[in-house]
């Protein structure tokens, strides 16, 4: 027996997918998928979605129990998205034991969605005590030699969604193949692979 509360059809009831994608035509995305990242991204900041360097990032323990939690990128380049913290944080004891992760950006205002998903390694010493530098003084208090930690996420699937009011959502996937990338393009509602 399956029953619906009251709050189920009040959320059904809530807009979804409000805001105005902007054009995406996926026959001319660039074959990195790192350029066509930074396009997204500037085209976001470009039309005023707050934030749009936050993202959220998930783990999971030794156990394989997941966890999520939102944080700011501090670089995207060829090597990946970089991210930092204490080495003693939920993220740090996560991603010691188990180096996988996932981000995902959501950029609202623009029914926009990207995916990544990859192997964690950890920065060298000296980028992590640069990144701990470049933090404000109180953000700094409290943090021992060797307590920060800059990781960055080597994506092996990174996934471009843009959203539709038909739920004829466009996204392109791009995977890993040695050192290039597969692209691949599909549409419909499912939000998964």
């Amino acid at each position: 027996m399956t029953s619906t509360s009251p709050f189920a059809s009040w959320l059904r009831d809530l807009p979804s997918l409000t805001g105005e994608s902007p054009p995406f035509d996926t026959g001319t995305t660039p074959d990195d998928p790192i350029a066509l990242f930074a396009e997204w991204m500037q085209d976001a900041v470009a039309r005023g979605v707050a934030e749009p360097h936050a993202a959220t990032l998930a783990t999971a323990d030794a156990a394989g129990v997941p966890d999520a939690r939102t944080l700011i990128i501090k670089d995207v380049s060829l090597r990946g998205w970089a991210f930092a913290g204490p080495r003693r944080s939920a993220k740090g004891v996560q991603l010691e034991a188990n180096p996988s992760a996932a981000l995902n950006f959501w950029w609202q205002p623009v029914r926009r969605a990207v995916r990544v998903r990859g192997t964690v390694r950890e920065a060298s010493d000296a980028e992590s005590a640069a990144d701990l530098a470049a933090r404000s003084p109180a953000a700094r208090a409290g943090i021992g030699p060797g307590e920060w930690v800059r990781w960055w996420l080597e994506p092996a699937r990174i996934e471009f969604w843009q959203g539709a009011t038909d739920r004829r959502h466009l996204r392109l996937v791009y995977t890993r193949d040695g050192d290039g990338w597969l692209r691949q393009v599909g549409n419909g509602e499912d939000g998964d692979e």
